[in-house]
């Protein structure tokens, strides 16, 4: 640099403050000086030239604030590049801030030096919080729920962790403890942090220190076994970006050892500066072996290349300092100038863009925005990258092209093959059995009834044997674990043997640390669920409530019950429907169904309904109406088979129902209520306003039979309360007497209990589906539950027998149906026969009105069809008549016929309407006959004999050939 002293070249003056006896150092050093040198060998027409003063802070806080107080007030540094470390920089950033001096940091990264918001602070290194979402990642991709980190006790250290455990949280993952190692700690202060490690469940630890400190670490935990199988070590970008400069014998004993390292990018520049820079590097240091550059080397030629170009475009007149009063006194700092070109500085610095040899450099609030990571893997004395990790895509197998973004994984399946602590290949789980053989003490609780869940019994040894179906299936799930786990079941209990409390009182137990789980029937519950975890349940769930059967067969009105209303309803509805359409299919040629309204009404009512019993004595005619009855019959067929089967199912098989149904009834009433004691039932029947006069507490199934049995009004209680497993248990003993008829409250049965975090329950969940699913569950449940094979399933609430209509729908359906046709064609037939009558007005000069042509409609269709087969076989034919007239014999007949008639013997007939008159007296009749041959509209004349008197007398009284029949033959 001297010969940048040249007068043609301005100087300017910029501090360099770093621990020159450290590798890290010497190399920063090293870097700036090359930096600088190839700078301005580039650019030599540039007018300025950086005047390097270096100082040493000999790793002393308090040496780098001197030299730095020392650079701004006595040598008037326009710039500092420095400190080295984070906790060096936090008092020369306030000095710069103060004097307006730009300060700018290649290898401090702590996170907390960002707080300070000093706008002359540039960190040309990655910030350490930047990291935490590529750890995260890590440990979600492999399922670690519980991470320890160990780290530095310094402002380095604690930078991070803030950080660490929200990213960690984001992920499900807890931070149980947090190791720290003071700085300056002995070899056996570390290995008894270590020693109270192995004693911890967690085996995945996140390192975050110095590398000097870091390499100590690893020698030690080797050294007490923490490098074998089932241990996870992860190393930050502190640690592994220095990984180099580590000595051979530290890195054998970081084996499996995995690292979150800064990406390089690999380029041409990059490999011909390396190989310039170990030349140089060894010609200058001829001791020091083995050196290789990383990335904190790159940083540092980068900070001096912009500072370097900066300066350059502020120019280099006025690079002086103002100062207020002179002073000798070095730490006097209300002396210290400030720098007239500062903020010219601070803003040339912020618009300094190039690409550096760590890739686009450019500086966002005051630092590089550098975010993308590889995932190495130590393996013997190498780094073998396994993953690379973006913000944008997660962690990848190779870097992805921008058109791939906005896929974020966190999948194992991304991560290439890694060698784990030990030399393996499996994946650990991240805990472990404590290694100190301590056995877990796993609280149990007493209680007086309902033993077959859990039973402690009492010696005189004072010993205790607990056991049941809580304790069995606890056992069962235990041994099914791929680990061994050592237990010690311990009761709940006074000195005396009782209870020492509730339920609650015990599971709280656990939150304090006195119990390391709870086994029994212990309710899944959200209040509980604070303060502990609990595994997956092992029961069914649910409040219910039981209340006393009842026999359906005593009620007079049983016979009701075996269809229900709405199809009694339908049946009705149809019955008087196909009465009405038999009644108009059969009304004009059935004399069955003529007669007064009246008859005809109970006629057509009654031939419906006594179907039922196919006892019907009316005789349908017409085929419509025949086909009608043989469906609808078909349907009673049906029906009637139906019910009987129901009500002889009802009379005779025992049909049991609950005497109370409603929540809200037992309320009302006032009836008395039982629980289960020391239950949290209780506090739901209060939320649902029972009142402490309704509320009974009951210790056994006995007892809880024994108050249903006397009922509410006479000191018992009206209905039970408590968990389905109880109430199960309850009516496998009673299930004749009693039911289940309702679920009062959602719970999620039972569970065991473990502290917040603890990594046993996920694999002891997994293990209760195993188990639940298997032989075992039922060989458990046949040993402690009696199963009474006469009784219902008491989840199943007692069904109605009745039959609805949606069983028989299709029935009436095919029903309706056909009666509809046969009207459609029925109606039919009769328009198209009358329609001369119906259609034409009666008064051919004067048009019908549409009610006089309805009424008129209706009046034909009230009249009998006299040519229908019906009456056609009732009349008499010419042989009948002669008959009955003693003596009239057919040749008489004969020549009467072809005798001339007289007009009042002679009858005008038309082929169109030839009827049969008819004489209802001692079955004589005579009849028309029309010539076949004849025309339509041609009428043919026939000679009628007389008449005798007694036939006419008898055609007076017949009422049903009277005035209007007459009429009717005439037109």
């Amino acid at each position: 640099m001297g010969k940048a002293q040249n007068k043609t070249f301005i100087p300017v003056n910029v501090g360099v403050i770093l621990d020159l006896d450290t590798w890290k150092g010497r190399m920063g050093r090293s870097c700036i000086n090359m930096a600088l040198a190839d700078f301005y060998a580039s650019n030599s027409h540039y007018k300025t030239r950086l005047v390097l003063h270096t100082r040493d802070s000999k790793h002393d806080v308090v040496e780098a604030a001197v030299a730095a107080l020392y650079l701004i007030k006595n040598t008037e540094v326009q710039a500092i590049i420095g400190p080295q470390n984070s906790m060096q920089a936090n008092f020369v950033i306030n000095l710069g801030e103060k004097a307006q001096v730009p300060t700018i940091s290649f290898s401090a990264t702590s996170p907390s030096l960002t707080s300070l918001r000093s706008e002359y602070f540039f960190r040309v290194a990655q910030n350490d919080s930047a990291q935490v979402k590529a750890l995260s990642a890590v440990v979600k991709a492999f399922g670690w729920k519980q991470v320890v980190p160990i780290y530095i006790d310094n402002e380095y250290g604690e930078g991070i962790i803030p950080f660490l455990i929200d990213a960690l949280q984001d992920v499900d993952a807890r931070v149980p403890y947090r190791s720290i190692i003071a700085p300056l700690a002995t070899d056996d202060a570390i290995s008894k942090e270590l020693y109270k490690l192995m004693t911890m469940q967690t085996r995945v630890f996140i390192v975050h220190m110095t590398t000097d400190l870091s390499s100590r670490l690893f020698t030690k935990a080797k050294e007490i076994g923490m490098m074998r199988e089932g241990y996870v070590w992860i190393v930050t970008s502190g640690i592994a970006n220095s990984f180099s400069s580590i000595e051979p014998s530290v890195v054998d004993s970081m084996q499996g050892v995995l690292g979150v390292k800064t990406y390089i990018p690999k380029t041409k520049e990059r490999k011909n500066f390396t190989i310039r820079w170990k030349r140089t590097f060894q010609q200058e240091n001829p001791k020091i072996t083995n050196v290789d550059l990383n990335v904190f080397g790159l940083w540092a030629y980068d900070a001096a290349s912009a500072l370097a170009t900066a300066v350059e475009k502020v120019g280099g007149e006025n690079f002086v300092s103002e100062q207020p009063n002179a002073s000798s006194n070095l730490i006097d700092l209300e002396t210290i100038g400030v720098s007239k070109n500062g903020p010219k500085l601070l803003k040339a610095l912020l618009g300094v863009r190039f690409r550096g040899l760590s890739g686009a450099f450019s500086l966002l609030n005051g630092q590089i925005k550098s975010s993308t990571f590889q995932i190495t893997n130590v393996i013997d004395d190498i780094e073998r990258v396994v993953a690379f990790w973006t913000p944008e895509n997660g962690l990848r197998r190779e870097l992805m092209n921008s058109v791939n973004k906005n896929v974020y994984s966190t999948s194992k399946n991304n991560l290439r093959l890694i060698t784990w602590p030990g030399d393996v290949e499996i994946v650990p789980k991240g805990w472990e059995i404590p290694t100190n053989g301590k056995k877990l003490r796993i609280g149990v609780p007493v209680k007086g009834g309902f033993g077959e869940f859990v039973q402690v019994p009492h010696h005189g040894t004072n010993t205790t044997q607990v056991k049941g179906y809580s304790i069995d299936v606890f056992d069962a799930v235990m041994k099914s674990l791929p680990y061994a786990v050592r237990y010690e079941f311990i009761p709940f209990a006074k000195q005396d043997g009782e209870s020492a409390g509730t339920y609650n009182d015990l599971v709280y137990q656990v939150y304090q640390g006195k119990f390391d789980a709870v086994v029994g029937d212990t309710t899944i519950i959200e209040n509980r669920s604070r303060y502990v975890d609990f595994t997956l349940p092992y029961t069914e769930s649910g409040v219910s409530m039981v209340v006393p059967l009842r026999d359906r067969r005593k009620n007079a009105w049983v016979f009701l019950k075996p269809l229900s209303l709405d199809l009694w309803i339908t049946s009705a509805c149809f019955f008087v429907f196909i009465g009405f359409v038999v009644w108009v299919l059969e009304h004009r040629v059935n004399e069955n169904f003529r007669g007064l309204p009246s008859h005809q009404v109970g006629t057509s009512l009654w031939y419906a309904f006594s179907t039922i019993v196919f006892a019907q004595r009316e005789i349908v005619i017409s085929n419509c109406a025949r086909f009608v009855v043989i469906i609808w019959v078909f349907v009673v067929l049906i029906l009637t088979q139906s019910y009987t089967a129901s009500l002889t199912s009802l009379l005779t098989v025992q049909q049991l129902q609950p005497t109370i149904t409603d929540l809200k009834q037992l309320i009302k009433n006032g009836e008395k209520v039982g629980y289960q004691k020391d239950s949290f039932v209780l506090g739901i029947l209060k939320e649902m306003n029972f009142k402490d006069f309704q509320l009974k507490q009951y210790n056994s199934t006995d007892e809880c039979h024994e108050l249903l049995s006397k009922g509410s009004a006479n000191g018992g209680i009206a209905a039970a309360f408590d968990e389905v497993p109880y109430m199960k248990l309850f009516l496998g003993k009673y299930c004749s007497k009693y039911t289940m008829v309702s679920s009062v409250y959602k719970t999620d049965g039972f569970g065991f209990v473990f502290p917040k975090g603890s990594p046993l329950v996920a694999d002891i969940s997994r293990q209760i589906l195993n188990v639940t699913e298997g032989e075992k569950m039922k060989e458990i449940e046949s040993a402690w539950f009696r199963e009474n094979t006469t009784c219902l399933d008491p989840n199943t609430p007692p069904s109605s027998p009745s039959l609805g209509v949606a069983s028989f729908w299709g029935l009436f359906l095919i029903a309706g149906v056909a009666s509809l046709l046969a009207l459609i064609f029925s109606i039919s037939m009769f328009l198209y026969k009358e329609k001369q009558h119906i259609f034409m007005p009666s008064n051919p000069n004067q048009a019908d009105s549409i009610w006089r042509r309805i009424l008129h409609m209706f009046r034909r269709f009230d009249k009998k069809d006299l040519s229908s087969h019906t009456f056609r076989k009732k009349t008499m034919s010419f042989r009948d008549i002669e008959s009955s007239t003693h003596g009239i014999h057919a040749n008489d007949v004969s020549t009467r016929i072809q005798c001339s008639p007289s007009p009042s013997n002679i009858i005008e007939l038309t082929e169109t309407h030839s009827r049969s008159l008819e004489f209802h007296d001692s079955g004589m009749s005579f009849r028309e006959y029309s010539d076949s041959k004849t025309n339509v509209g041609q009428t043919s004349q026939l000679v009628v004999p007389p008449i005798p008197s007694e036939l006419i007398r008898y055609q007076n009284q017949d009422q049903g050939l009277r005035t209007s029949e007459i009429e009717h033959e005439n037109t």
